[in-house]
């Protein structure tokens, strides 16, 4: 028995052992299965963590390129914009539509204004108590308070009625008010319209003012213009700015995204390429303008116009303020109107115009106006015709020819020409011959000089070419107290022929030679040929 038990509990201990290690060898491969599920999942999880930093990174990259994309759909926004300044305004109809400024005003146009709103009133009978049945007018009190309830309702009836008054009264008084203000209104049009359909110069600087102001440019450009009109010659006068080549063609070529640096490069637009670009919009600003004049003037008040373009900066070398000229052209309705716009060159058309243009605009290279606006400003001589009997300014109409003559003639010396006067008896109708000593752009230069009341047709421009012809002189200079039609602007266009109003004449015997002067009619006044 003794052997039986300790050999049962050998066996006993040898299973216990048995079981500990299987629990052991168990709990083994639990843990390692453990282990290879965690570094299973931490070959997942890092390959999912290399996966979505492959995915950030991409998105990164992506988000990159596509800035540079927008920066160049931006840039090619921006000169697309540049490049239909002329296509864009062809299709557009920028004249004043008269009858659609004219208000009428009507009694409903009242109830935009809540307070003008007349209130509903109802009838009087839906707003009274229903009378008393036969057992409520038995209850104690009921007839008296039936009695006030009729007395509430009459009360705010009338106090309804009353503002129902009340505000119809007001009605009538706004609407009267309306009226007188839309009847002033309307007479202010119709004389806006009368004055420029009249070809008024005051009505047609406004109407032109008008026009300017409702044409839409890119951001960048000035919206003011200088206008001026010559009634006796039918001529436009417009000075319109335009910014400087930095404030308006981009410097850059194309945006570029390089991933080794992280950084948006920029190509640089070629100089020569901006300076073209410059001088394109510079062209397409001045035949925009010439057609926004010529195809809006619905009255064809207009039958000359001149476009001078100018900028505005700082001079980088005295740091002082300038206004150069870079482009000046005068054109004739009829000469436009053969433009076929849609299809031109914009510089080639303004060359075919002989328009001045600057050689380097974007260095603003300036070129001389074809014509001083101040000069045109028909204030300046309405003034002369105002104070004519209150001033002691020579009248250039009451001069004698031979003082006219000799008025004109130091004009010039004080421009700095060398001048001579002719004798009137066998000048071949030259009044004044006068020489340029500069070198290149001097030369023979013949004057003529004639006080007209009326406008100077083209005749008196092609004898003064001819003149010139027979004298062999580089220039001709038409000097009248009045102003020219539009054949004579037509004849001289594109020859060395200038032609200065009375306004020119007023302003530069004002500058030049410190004469203030004045062009007032006199009685019994006959237009003089030449002086």
């Amino acid at each position: 028995m003794g052997r039986s038990f300790v050999s049962t509990i050998n066996r006993i201990a040898r299973e216990s052992e048995r079981a500990r290690r299987a629990q052991e060898r168990a709990r083994a491969r639990h843990a390692a299965a453990s282990a290879r599920e965690t570094r299973q999942l931490e070959k997942l999880e890092a390959k999912e963590a290399k996966q979505l930093e492959r995915l950030e990174r991409q998105a990164y990259l992506e988000g990159r390129q596509q800035e540079a994309q927008d920066e160049n759909d931006q840039l090619a926004e921006q000169l697309d914009e540049l490049g239909g300044i002329l296509a864009t305004a062809l299709s557009k109809d920028l004249s004043i539509k008269f009858d659609r400024l004219a208000k009428s005003v009507a009694e409903r146009d009242l109830d935009a204004d809540t307070k003008l709103r007349l209130p509903q009133v109802p009838m009087l009978d839906t707003m009274l108590p229903k009378p008393l049945g036969f057992f409520a007018r038995l209850m104690p009190g009921a007839q008296g308070r039936h009695r006030k309830l009729i007395e509430d309702a009459r009360t705010s009836h009338a106090r309804l009625l009353a503002d129902f008054e009340t505000i119809k009264g007001l009605r009538k008084v706004t609407l009267a008010e309306m009226k007188d203000q839309a009847e002033i209104h309307n007479a202010e049009i119709a004389e806006f319209r009368r004055s420029y359909e009249t070809a008024e110069a005051e009505g047609v600087v406004a109407y032109f003012e008008a026009i300017f102001q409702s044409s839409v440019y890119p951001d960048a450009f000035p919206q003011d213009h200088n206008i001026a009109f010559a009634p006796e010659s039918k001529q436009l006068v417009v000075e319109a700015e335009i910014p400087v080549i930095d404030d308006l063609v981009p410097t850059v070529e194309k945006y570029r995204y390089v991933k080794a640096s992280d950084q948006i490069i920029e190509t640089k637009r070629a100089e020569k390429g901006r300076q073209l670009l410059y001088a394109n919009i510079l062209a397409q600003t001045t035949l925009r303008i010439l057609h926004e004049i010529f195809d809006s003037d619905a009255a064809g008040v207009v039958e000359i116009a001149v476009v001078s373009v100018f900028v505005s900066t700082i001079d980088r070398a005295t740091g002082k303020p300038v206004r150069p000229c870079l482009v000046s052209v005068r054109v004739s309705k009829d000469q436009f109107e053969d433009l076929n716009l849609a299809l031109v060159d914009p510089a080639v058309c303004l060359r075919q115009l002989r328009a001045h243009v600057s050689g380097h605009p974007s260095e603003l290279v300036a070129v001389k106006p074809i014509i001083d606006i101040n000069t045109v400003d028909p204030r300046f001589i309405e003034e002369a015709d105002i104070l004519s009997t209150l001033d002691g300014r020579p009248n250039l109409l009451e001069l004698t020819p031979g003082e006219f003559e000799a008025l004109i003639t130091n004009l010039f010396e004080a421009m700095g020409l060398e001048a001579r006067l002719t004798q009137a008896s066998r000048d071949g109708g030259v009044d004044c011959i006068a020489f340029d000593k500069r070198p290149i752009f001097g030369g023979k230069v013949v004057i003529q000089a004639k006080r007209y009341r009326d406008t100077v047709g083209v005749s008196a421009v092609r004898d003064l070419y001819g003149t010139m012809m027979n004298e062999g002189a580089s220039k001709g200079i038409l000097v009248s107290t009045s102003g020219y039609g539009k054949a004579a602007f037509e004849f001289a266009n594109g020859k060395p022929i200038e032609l200065i109003s009375g306004g020119n004449l007023l302003s530069l015997l004002s500058e030049h030679a410190g004469v203030e002067a004045k062009i007032a009619m006199p009685e019994n006044w006959a237009s003089a040929g030449s002086s």
